[in-house]
């Protein structure tokens, strides 16, 4: 058997997908990662590293293409860290996607029962209603785009394809004004410049935009100027937010936020709700398909109506709000105070008096619904990537849900979660995957 080695070269055959997207070949018995190929294509590769768990090559020639393979309409496509499958057909993105979804279900949950179907996207361009642009110093001008996979390279950036327009135009006119005023970008090595990132967010069914920088430090006699300036080239806008982010490492939005102009919240509606939403507060990216997983969600979760809905991971409590047409009463819990207060003031705006919200971590919150005795109906979780915590499934089995709703945004943690609740005598019943992130390899379930 030959001991792979770098830079030797191979031909071979792309018969399976890593969860990032990458084509999957097998040398001398070692699965071999290579990006930017599809099953059932024929390649020479070339060997990149080799390491104890892992071996990644370069495409170099193709031998055999698949028909679903597709030229990306992206000219970053490959270079910035965004998009991970503009080289296929959308359907064969998306049949990888609920494969992803199955193949963690299988080898890492022990499951038996499957998704069968993937909730498609109608937009598969421009269906970002959140656009986080950094913002760094190439060649000693200020630019704003997407660091490079793996790293903290700025590629600069002037369209993105599944960004909303007027995102890539605030970032610009923020980048175009730190140029004319000699403005220098956050620099974090030596901790000096100004500007982070330039968070965006636009409502899906009002016309509120809201842009957020995110910087080391104000703009002081500027600011007024700044306003100004963003606002002749997006007259669009109804809100500019300054973040002073005074933190080091890879946290976009931490520390303290000051309303320059306009409003600090953006409002949208989502199935049926109004919502007021902070820069930190959690909202889904993608509007028509939110809305699509949240009816999913609630399908399962209320099949007829229940005395008792708690949900865990709140964010601005779109979910809690859509559960509250169903049960006599809701708990929701979310560790973020910002998000709690969001929360409450969208249930208020809505009239929806039967949640109760507590500002805890998941665990903590189980256990304290657990000590008043109360036994819900249904708990749903929606988590964030890594998943929840060994101690946080059990309090939440400890409550004795008659069902438990996973919203996942993370196959693989998902996964291992469903197989510590099926230590709690908890089995899967349904499973669909929801398609909130075209072009990406992400799938929510």
């Amino acid at each position: 058997m030959i001991t792979l080695q770098k830079n030797q070269i191979f031909t071979v055959e792309i018969d399976g997908y890593s969860h990032e997207a990458y084509g999957v070949c097998h040398v001398e018995g070692r699965a071999v990662f290579v990006p930017y190929t599809l099953v059932g294509e024929s390649w020479e590769i070339k060997i990149l590293k080799v390491t104890n768990t892992a071996v990644y090559a370069k495409a170099l020639k193709a031998l055999r293409l698949s028909p679903s393979r597709q030229e990306s309409a992206c000219p970053y496509f490959g270079k910035c860290g965004g998009c991970d499958t503009q080289h296929m057909s959308y359907e064969h993105e998306t049949t990888f996607k609920l494969d992803r979804v199955n193949s963690a279900l299988k080898h890492i949950g022990k499951q038996s029962v499957f998704a069968e179907k993937i909730i498609t996207s109608e937009n598969t361009t421009r269906y970002r209603n959140k656009g986080v642009f950094a913002v760094a110093d190439i060649d000693g001008l200020p630019c704003s785009g997407f660091f490079r996979e793996r790293s903290h390279q700025l590629i600069p950036i002037e369209t993105c394809l599944i960004q909303n327009e007027l995102s890539e135009r605030a970032a610009k006119a923020v980048t175009d004004f730190m140029r004319i005023h000699k403005l220098k970008a956050y620099n974090e090595v030596d901790g000096k410049g100004t500007v982070r990132h330039v968070f965006v967010r636009k409502a899906y069914k009002t016309k509120d935009i809201i842009v957020c920088i995110v910087s080391a430090k104000g703009f002081g006699a500027n600011t007024s100027e700044l306003v100004s300036y963003i606002r002749s080239e997006c007259s669009e806008i109804t809100g500019i937010v300054l973040n002073i982010n005074k933190s080091k490492g890879n946290v976009i939005l931490s520390g303290d936020f000051y309303t320059l102009w306009g409003k600090e919240y953006m409002h949208d509606i989502l199935c049926g709700f109004g919502f007021d939403i902070a820069p930190r507060a959690f909202f889904q990216i993608n509007p028509p398909q939110a809305e699509k997983l949240y009816t999913k969600a609630i399908e399962y979760a209320c099949p007829e109506n229940v005395d008792l809905a708690v949900e865990l991971y709140c964010g601005a409590g779109t979910i809690s709000l859509c559960l509250s047409k169903h049960a006599k009463k809701v708990i929701s819990a979310e560790i973020v105070p910002e998000a709690i207060e969001n929360a409450q003031n969208n249930a208020a705006y809505n009239h929806v008096t039967n949640i109760e919200f507590i500002c805890a971590d998941a665990g903590t919150a189980a256990q304290e619904i657990n000590s008043r005795g109360l036994h819900p109906d249904v708990v749903v979780v929606d988590p964030p990537r890594k998943g929840m915590s060994e101690d946080a499934i059990a309090a939440v089995a400890e409550m004795s849900p008659d069902r438990i709703v996973y919203v996942s945004c993370d196959p693989g943690t998902l996964a291992r979660d469903i197989l510590r609740f099926n230590a709690f005598s908890y089995e899967l019943n349904k499973v669909t995957a929801v398609d909130m992130f075209p072009r990406t390899c992400h799938v929510e379930t």
